[in-house]
């Protein structure tokens, strides 16, 4: 007789707007990859997400689509626009067993608002819900479009549509946004702080010391502006911060054109510029360039009105890249002279960094990246995001089980 034992993994049932192989959906695509990586051995995660990448108008064509895809240490349901209706999720919902419901957003129809309707309505069983807002709450994103949301909040407070589930926050920041705009208390036993989930030590450490040998060319302070080009990320800010420069500056923009109307003010402030700058808009960089890209650049600048994490600033330390952020962010200087964080209300603070950044030689742009460098070691080995997202996945199923998450 057989004395192995077998395992059962909780099934984790996960809506994400964006997956891999897709590269162009930001950071809850990236959690959720490197959740999955992580935690794949302890839960068994079945993914739901779109046929397709961010902004592209058709589907991918190495994969099943609406059927399920085995997708490393998981399972991937690649959904074309058809199934994201009301019986499309909930036939999605009723076919997938499963003993948690994870949300990836707190505003995406598709991927929240219709799974929550549907369990609002009684046709899906009342299975635990983690949803996780990924940053949609902080002040800086309710800004843009802010009276579609506010009218949103009143509909979701009023109607209770978002009541009995567990909260993710990245951050004590964000803890803060989902407690003032959900109306929780910061000790309320239903919400967490899980912080993003990162990449494997032992990838990143062998990436450190490549990153770590590369040398700064003579010439203009090359910036470097990574994300979607969107109001929320703040591009037009630095570029008129740039305005008032008369420094040698070489800006290089990466990034998929979210919003034409708020590229095309982007370009009349480039084009405003003084002779003095130079801006190459480069497109977007799938995600296994994205180090190397950034290595390419002195300063990684990014004034975005609200992150409830910022992978994209994890990967620019990790390249060596010395980062200058908004306070709109989790992360601090911490000491550390390759991090500067910036109130937004101080553009006379940015101008005065900038300026300085641009009088640098190669001995103190080396400091800089060894700076950086040592910065991204010291947050991977004192980061306890892997702890927090499995005592928060672990207390929704205990709940399942009748079991007291205490």
């Amino acid at each position: 007789m057989s004395n192995t034992k077998i395992v059962i993994r909780p099934k984790i049932l996960c809506f994400v707007d964006y997956y891999i192989p897709g590269y162009k959906g930001g950071g809850p695509l990236r959690t959720i990859q490197n959740m999955v990586s992580e935690l794949g051995n302890e839960f068994d995660f079945w993914i739901v997400t779109r046929d397709r990448d961010y902004l592209d108008t058709g589907p991918y064509t190495n994969l099943l689509i609406n059927q399920w895809n085995k997708v490393s240490n998981s399972n991937v349901y690649y959904a074309s626009p058809e199934i994201f209706t009301f019986f499309g999720v909930l036939n999605l919902l009723k076919s997938t067993q499963h003993d948690i419901l994870y949300l990836n957003s707190f505003f995406s129809w598709s991927v929240t608002v219709l799974p929550l309707s549907l369990r609002w309505l009684g046709y899906y069983s009342r299975h635990p819900v983690i949803l996780a807002p990924r940053g949609e709450l902080s002040p800086g994103a309710l800004s843009l479009k802010r009276f579609k949301k506010s009218l949103f909040l009143v509909f979701v407070r009023l109607f209770g549509l978002y009541e009995n589930i567990y909260w993710q926050a990245s951050s004590c920041l964000e803890l803060n946004d989902i407690c003032h705009e959900i109306g929780l208390s910061e000790s309320s036993p239903d919400i967490f702080v899980a912080a993003d989930l990162l990449h494997s030590p032992i990838c990143e450490f062998n990436e450190l010391n490549a990153f770590n040998q590369i040398k700064r060319p003579p010439g203009a302070l090359r910036l470097i502006f990574l994300s979607r080009i969107s109001p929320k990320k703040n591009l037009d800010y630095l570029l008129a911060l740039l305005g008032n420069l008369t420094e040698s500056i070489e800006l290089y923009i990466y990034g998929p054109i979210e919003d034409s109307k708020y590229w095309s003010l982007c370009q009349d402030l480039i084009n405003d510029l003084p002779k003095s700058m130079t801006v190459f808009y480069k497109g977007h960089v799938p995600h296994e360039q994205v180090k190397e890209t950034f290595a390419t650049c002195d300063i990684f600048i990014f004034p975005t009105l609200g992150e409830n994490f910022g992978h994209v600033i994890y990967e620019a330390l990790t390249a060596g890249t010395a980062v200058v952020l908004s306070d709109q962010t989790p992360w601090d200087s911490e000491g550390s002279s390759a991090v500067k964080i910036l109130p937004l209300d101080r553009p006379d603070k940015w101008i005065e960094l900038i300026r300085t950044l641009s009088t640098l030689d190669e001995s103190a742009y080396e400091a800089l990246r060894l700076s950086a460098i040592k910065y991204a070691r010291s947050y991977l080995d004192s980061n306890s995001a892997l702890e927090q997202n499995r005592r928060l996945l672990l207390a929704a199923v205990g709940i399942k089980n009748g079991i007291n998450k205490k």
